[in-house]
């Protein structure tokens, strides 16, 4: 069924205010899949925060134009799957995790922080730890001096109770 021109137009502007939005862009081919597995896929995506479309090429070209995604709008051929998220890493994940599982999802592609990734450059990003987990590593690194410290001068006291009481 194909849309009207006011349909397009919704789409399009929909699609802009995504990538307005977001911080990344994953392409994957989808073809072979079944809908069973697409909808686990989107179900993940949902809860990760990653919006999962699938769009007329033409239309997602619309839609990119002018944003930091232009620079895969060459990419944008066959049956895609268009990944936006507003979390660096988000979209890398769902996507590579789920094609990890299910050989048919091919990723084709992205793009972050104006740069084209290739299906290799998305994996990578894919691998980067989430916020969460950075920041708790940080605060890890942080607290290790402090607690080192606080374990020296805890014997230091014990040994001085100990040199004391004898």
């Amino acid at each position: 069924m194909s849309l009207n021109r006011s349909e397009k137009e919704a789409v399009i502007s929909d699609v802009t205010e995504l990538a307005a939005q977001a911080q990344t862009l994953v392409l994957a081919e989808y073809r072979g899949i079944t809908v069973a597995d697409m909808t686990k896929l989107r179900s993940n995506a949902r809860s990760n925060g990653v919006s999962l479309s699938v769009l007329k090429n033409t239309l997602a070209r619309r839609a990119v134009a002018g944003s930091s995604f232009e620079i895969v709008a060459d990419q944008m051929t066959g049956p895609l799957i268009y990944g936006f998220s507003t979390d660096a890493v988000a979209a890398a994940k769902v996507v590579a995790e789920f094609a990890k599982t299910n050989d048919k999802l091919v990723i084709r592609g992205g793009a972050y922080g104006g740069k084209a990734l290739d299906a290799n450059g998305v994996k990578q990003l894919a691998s980067i730890p989430s916020k969460e987990v950075l920041l708790a590593q940080l605060c890890g690194l942080l607290m290790s001096p402090m607690s080192r410290t606080a374990v020296v001068l805890g014997a230091l006291a014990a040994k001085k109770g100990e040199t004391a009481a004898a």
